[in-house]
């Protein structure tokens, strides 16, 4: 059986070794032993560095039938707790995470060559700092969250057009509450690992795992 494929998109080939050896070595770039600590440095390097959405992770989950999804998603805070995104729970993301609360989360960030993933459990933010952070959000952006059956198939887009006028008309003169429908979720993480690229592919990993006590830590392969 003939199995052979052609690309059908231009890929650039393994990088040489003088390549390689052009790479910068970017030293030691694990100066935390706690986790919060080195990702908030590593993030407000990329900070300088990203064009844009430096805070932008994709998000992965499970649906009921055990089919991974993967989508991006905007962190919006890093609290004591986890990794803090906002959406609305009657989407794909909503649903799955209801039905399986677990999640992994990735980090990556081109310009400073380094990725932090994460895994573990999803958690709803309760009504009150839902409603605080929708509070803060553009009034567009509100009414979008009313409008928007977000994951639903949409016969045509006027159907949107027509919702946003509805919600428009509906809220006019009015502050626009949080939908019942639409809020926060954490994901608490049970293991985050950073990574940082080296040259020949010979990159540094370091996992950091929660225990009772706190944070257990170690080096993995590339």
């Amino acid at each position: 059986m003939d199995v052979s494929m052609t690309s059908k998109i231009n890929i650039e080939p393994s990088p040489s070794a003088e390549h390689y050896r052009a790479e910068d070595d970017q030293g030691d770039v694990f100066t935390s032993d706690d986790p919060w600590d080195l990702f908030a440095q590593w993030f407000d390097l990329a900070a300088a560095h990203e064009i844009n959405d430096t805070n932008a992770m994709a998000l992965a989950t499970v649906d009921a039938a055990g089919m991974p999804d993967c989508r991006i998603v905007l962190l919006k805070e890093l609290s004591d707790r986890g990794f803090v995104f906002f959406s609305n729970y009657d989407s794909a993301k909503g649903m799955q995470t209801a039905q399986r609360p677990v999640a992994a989360l990735c980090f990556h960030w081109k310009s400073i060559r380094r990725q932090v993933r994460v895994r573990g459990m999803v958690e709803r933010l309760d009504e009150a700092e839902s409603d605080a952070y929708f509070a803060t959000r553009a009034r567009d952006a509100q009414i979008g969250a009313w409008a928007s059956e977000q994951s639903r198939e949409m016969a045509t887009p006027a159907d949107l057009q027509d919702r946003i006028a509805q919600m428009k008309q509906r809220f006019e003169g009015a502050d626009v509450p949080r939908p019942p429908h639409w809020g926060g979720s954490v994901v608490v993480p049970q293991t985050i690992e950073f990574w940082v690229n080296r040259p020949f592919r010979l990159h540094d990993r370091l996992l950091f795992t929660r225990t009772k006590n706190g944070w257990d830590s170690g080096r993995l392969y590339p």
